[in-house]
Order: structure tokens, then C-alpha cells, then sequence
């Protein structure tokens, strides 16, 4: 049987430079069900990742609105949103169907502590982009135990870390905090939302270090849910944007952990 192939059809493809990649898997990638939480800076732009990507079932869940400082690293946010403090996880559904109208994105406007704590077995994989320690735990508590990969994404100024939970073996976020996050757990450093305290100044940051931290959890999550999870970081990605440097950091499980009470 002859097939014809018509001249040009891979540049047709939306995803024909994905899929020569070898391992990437198309339909795992746009049936997987993606927990994204928060949708600050760092949200933005592991959404618009997530979108280009092939990801369709995303659902957002973000308490804030957005201000005018978020529109230097923000992708999805506009002056018109800054103006009627726009919830931040609705803007970004809205972006996310700009780039790609099969993504079928879905945002909740809360606290994600304030979630039904089933919600998260409800996903394949969840990926945090949070500035609240509190917060952080708070799903890395509910995902490690329903065994929920949980890749986590951070930064201050030029600096940024990504960690990959790997449940039921891997090192969790927790297993890798210290006494500074322990005296901070309980602070937000949200720029909006209700009844915020500022207990610490601002952090600096900026989008180049963004895009970085963004683009290795988006990467990672594409591993995952393509069924390849031996490509996967062990323990953390460090970059530092200023002395222009990225290692892995190792991060040994904690027996004293709560998620890992009586394993050695």
C-alpha cells in the first residue's frame, strides 16, 4: 500500500518538533489532569509553557487579584486587569485559551487551603507556584500521601530552585526545609488577597529568572505524564542568574518527616 504524505503537513503539525523529541507522548500529555496553584509570576508563565506544551485539562486555583506591579512579569495581565483587580487565576485561564483554544482550563478563586482536601486526587500531577511556605506544605502534605508527583517552583531575585516530589520513595518538600522556613511557614507574601500583613519587605524579582524556573517545571511535568519518570531531576534544580550557574541539589528523605514516620 502506498501512502501519500502531502508536502508540508509536519509544518501543519502545531506539535511536529514535540513529538521529534522521541519520548514525548502527545496523548498522555493533552488527557493529563494538571493542578496549577497559584498564578502570580511564576504561574503565568508555567501556564503559557503548559498550553504551548499540549496540556488541554489545567485547572488554576489562585486567591489574588492583579495589581500593577505583576505586569512586568506577567504574561496574561493587563493594564484593563490591574484596573478592575481582576482575579489573578481567571486572567490566566483566559491567556491560556489565547494561545491554544483546545486547552480547556478551568480557574477556582481561593485559598488552596480552603479546598476540599479529595481535590487533589482528582489530578495526575500538581505543580506549585507559590510564595506562601504555608501554602507549599499544605499540598505537598495532601499530594505525597495520594502519590501525586509534586513539582514545586521558587525564587528571590535571580535565583530560583525547582524540586520534584516523587512519591512513594522521593524526598517531599518538607524533608528539605530548615529552621528559616519553619519561622516563616505561617507568613504569606501575597501583594493582594484579604487581611495581608506584610511581615517581611518585598522580594526582588524579575522574569528572566522566571521563565527559567518555569520552563524546568514544565519540562519535568512532561516527563511525567509521558511516562518517563527515570528522566526525572532526583531532589532539586538550583539556578542562580547571576553567576550564571545551575546544579542539582541533593535532598535526603527525612525520617523524621511526618509523611515518612517508621521508613529509614
Amino acid at each position: 500500500m502506498v501512502r501519500t504524505v502531502r508536502v508540508g503537513s509536519a509544518d501543519d503539525d502545531r506539535y511536529d518538533r514535540s513529538k521529534r523529541l522521541g519520548w514525548f507522548d502527545l496523548d498522555r500529555v493533552s488527557g493529563a489532569r494538571v493542578l496549577l496553584v497559584g498564578a502570580g509570576a511564576l504561574g503565568n508563565e508555567v501556564a503559557k509553557d503548559l498550553a504551548l506544551s499540549g496540556f488541554r485539562k489545567v485547572t488554576i486555583v489562585d486567591m489574588d487579584h492583579v495589581v500593577g506591579s505583576n505586569l512586568s512579569r506577567c504574561l496574561f495581565f493587563s493594564q484593563a486587569d490591574a484596573a478592575k483587580r481582576r482575579a489573578k487565576a481567571e486572567a490566566v485561564a483566559e491567556g491560556m485559551l489565547r494561545l491554544n483554544r483546545d486547552c480547556r482550563p478551568e480557574p477556582i478563586v481561593g485559598r488552596v487551603e480552603e479546598m476540599p482536601p479529595e481535590l487533589i486526587r482528582r489530578f495526575d500531577i500538581v505543580l506549585g507556584c507559590l510564595d506562601s511556605i504555608d501554602a507549599r506544605l499544605y499540598v505537598n502534605a495532601l499530594a505525597y500521601p495520594a502519590r501525586k508527583v509534586y513539582i514545586d517552583g521558587g525564587m528571590e531575585g535571580m535565583v530560583g530552585k525547582v524540586m520534584v516530589s516523587k512519591p512513594p520513595d522521593g524526598a517531599c518538600l518538607q524533608c528539605g526545609m530548615n529552621r528559616t522556613h519553619g519561622k516563616i511557614a505561617s507568613l504569606r507574601f501575597s501583594c493582594t488577597g484579604k487581611d495581608v500583613v506584610f511581615h517581611e519587605p518585598r522580594l526582588a524579582a524579575e522574569i528572566t529568572t522566571t521563565s527559567v524556573v518555569s520552563a524546568v517545571m514544565v519540562r519535568e511535568a512532561l516527563k511525567v505524564v509521558s511516562g518517563h519518570p527515570e528522566m526525572l531531576l532526583d531532589n532539586a534544580f538550583y539556578y542562580d542568574g547571576q553567576r550564571n550557574v545551575s546544579e542539582e541539589l541533593e535532598i535526603d528523605l527525612d525520617p523524621g518527616c511526618p509523611l515518612h514516620a517508621g521508613r529509614s
